[in-house]
């Protein structure tokens, strides 16, 4: 068994950015510019919010971070979007979910210009993204496969099971996994919450993709021998053996699978990071005008 190990990927991969956005400093004279938009104080999105920024210092990019509580009206976020869609210093930005009830996700995405969507969300960015164009890829799938290109594991023709049908990961995930590419070139099955028989379907996976949030949902009898297992899930529970208060389990019972595996992601240390690397990946095409100008 060998970890998959997103600390050590993404700092590789970092190591890269920080290189081309110098590059394009020195021949712009500016910086790739980054906007996260955070509503409310939900801690995991604090927390996530924090490390974007962060991690945007660190590779040499300008970042910016605007904030409402959570009484923002939905026409009051679509007037700063638009704001921030004519901002000609805006490369790329985020509005971070979740967002409070009385927003509509779906009407915020796509006041968003396409050509500013790091996150991948649009859906120009995913209809590009399933006819295999040039795009911007949803961060979490994207970094999914840097991880799997990064460790040189062979798709195709394998058998991939995606667990989770959400429109961030598990949708998209199973696509890029399917489509003609490398990584890719599976036969792809998409299961979830309502599909009958999924232990029966895992055990004849060489891939599996845990994307149902649900803590140490996939169990070892669910799981060949040599498969493949990345786990996206990044379920918080309260602890008092940690500083933070609380601990993140993944949707694998890593302990009882991770034997059986050739690789698996461990939770944290995984797929986490990597979605942090593909949103820098994003906003550094986005400054380069790499997919659209």
């Amino acid at each position: 068994m060998k970890l998959l190990d997103g600390k050590h990927v993404s700092e590789h991969l970092k190591i890269e950015i920080a290189q081309e956005a110098a590059d394009l400093l020195a021949k712009t004279g500016r910086k790739p510019h980054l906007v996260a938009i955070l509503v409310g104080n939900d801690g995991g999105s604090e927390t996530y919010v924090a490390s974007k920024m962060r991690n945007c210092e660190k590779v040499g990019f300008k970042s910016s971070l605007i904030r409402y509580d959570n009484s923002v009206t939905e026409a009051e976020l679509i007037v700063k979007i638009t704001e921030l869609n004519n901002d000609n210093s805006v490369d790329g930005f985020i509005v971070q979910l979740p967002l409070p009830q009385h927003i509509n996700p779906e009407t915020i995405t796509e006041a968003i210009d396409y050509r500013k969507d790091v996150d991948g969300f649009h859906p120009v960015n995913l209809g590009r993204m399933q006819r295999n164009l040039p795009c911007f890829l949803p961060a979490t799938p994207y970094g999914i496969l840097l991880m799997l290109q990064f460790y040189n594991i062979d798709t195709e023709g394998k058998n991939c099971v995606v667990i989770g049908r959400s429109n961030i990961v598990g949708s998209p995930m199973s696509i890029l996994m399917a489509r003609n590419a490398k990584p890719g070139n599976c036969t792809v099955t998409l299961a979830h919450s309502k599909t009958k028989n999924l232990k029966e379907i895992t055990l004849n996976a060489d891939i599996i993709i845990a994307a149902i949030g649900k803590k140490n949902f996939v169990t070892a009898d669910m799981v060949k021998q040599g498969a493949v297992v990345i786990d996206v899930g990044m379920n918080r529970e309260t602890s008092t053996e940690t500083k933070s208060g609380y601990k993140l389990f993944g949707d694998v019972y890593f302990e009882a699978v991770a034997p059986k595996c050739s690789y698996i992601t461990p939770v944290p240390g995984g797929v986490g990071l990597m979605t942090i690397v593909s949103l820098l990946k994003n906003t550094l095409a986005a400054a380069k005008n790499e997919y659209y100008s």
